[in-house]
């Protein structure tokens, strides 16, 4: 008979959220700390992280920040070495690192011929790159022990490109990709204990798209207002919002789910519009 006051329970876990000290990040460090898990933020802002984690153990929850670029594998391989040997193990692995530049967004004065291809490189390198190796490097051990949870973050990119974000959107969608089939490697490979799966935001405001899509005095641009036209619920997300399927996600109320992307997007994903 199943427990269900255990079956979302992620206390004593140790999380690695890449990119933690950006918004939605920054939620995700809070929301499972919260739940008792032992959470660790990886990012470059060390300003910012030191400051989550005062934060996090101000309330009694265990918290550690690493600084480490998600695209070096040096410092990747130090920030584990850390972690382990601060938990003992690397539970959870939620890949929030990512996103834009203004070289790989075509603005409405521009065409795809304006694009720059180094800016694009770039941005592609940080989604999926950067979702790729940190995988490589931190979850490695999960393989040996045969358990651990792997959380990529999508977009809603991942299902259809989004107009100006050409890099974004190609990386996104590599993203969903690379999750469905990481997820069968996993588990032909070390077995049924390592699940992969992708959570993908809606429209939620954040520093790197809070300019496109509100204007200095707080209202919509023209693109803000097209999220929310397409959003049924007519607002943009809350990062809080974003916890509770996390929390489904790495706890063994999802066990025998592997392979998908979760949108989490006030049904973006299914309005046409018309």
């Amino acid at each position: 008979m199943t427990n269900t006051e255990t079956l979302f329970s992620v206390a004593n876990k140790t999380a690695v959220i890449t990119g933690g000290t950006g918004v939605l990040g920054g939620a995700m460090a809070h929301g499972l700390a919260d739940a008792n898990a032992n959470v660790v933020i990886l990012g470059r802002k060390k300003e910012v992280g030191n400051a989550l984690v005062s934060a996090i153990t101000a309330r009694g929850k265990k918290a550690l920040f690493v600084q480490a670029d998600v695209l070096k594998a040096d410092e990747l391989a130090a920030a584990n070495e850390k972690i382990l040997s601060t938990f003992g193990a690397v539970d959870i692995l939620i890949n929030a690192a990512g996103g834009n530049l203004p070289g790989a967004i075509i603005t409405p004065d521009q065409n795809f011929f304006d694009l720059n291809i180094q800016e694009f490189e770039k941005v592609v390198d940080l989604n999926l790159t950067g979702t790729v190796l940190p995988t490589k490097i931190f979850c490695a051990d999960m393989a040996k022990r045969k358990a651990g949870v792997i959380i990529n973050i999508a977009s809603m990119a991942s299902y259809r490109p989004i107009t100006r974000v050409v890099g974004y959107s190609a990386a996104k969608s590599a993203v969903n990709n690379f999750t469905e089939w990481l997820a069968v490697e996993m588990a032909k490979k070390f077995g049924e204990g390592i699940r992969v799966n992708a959570i993908a935001p809606g429209f939620f405001l954040t520093e790197q798209n809070r300019n496109l899509l509100t204007n200095s005095d707080g209202s919509y641009t023209a693109r803000g207002e097209a999220a929310i036209k397409q959003t049924p619920y007519g607002r943009f997300g809350k990062p809080d919002e974003l916890i509770g399927t996390l929390l489904w996600l790495c706890s063994d109320a999802s066990k025998f789910v592997t392979g998908v992307t979760v949108p989490v997007d006030g049904g973006f994903t299914v309005f046409c519009g018309v």
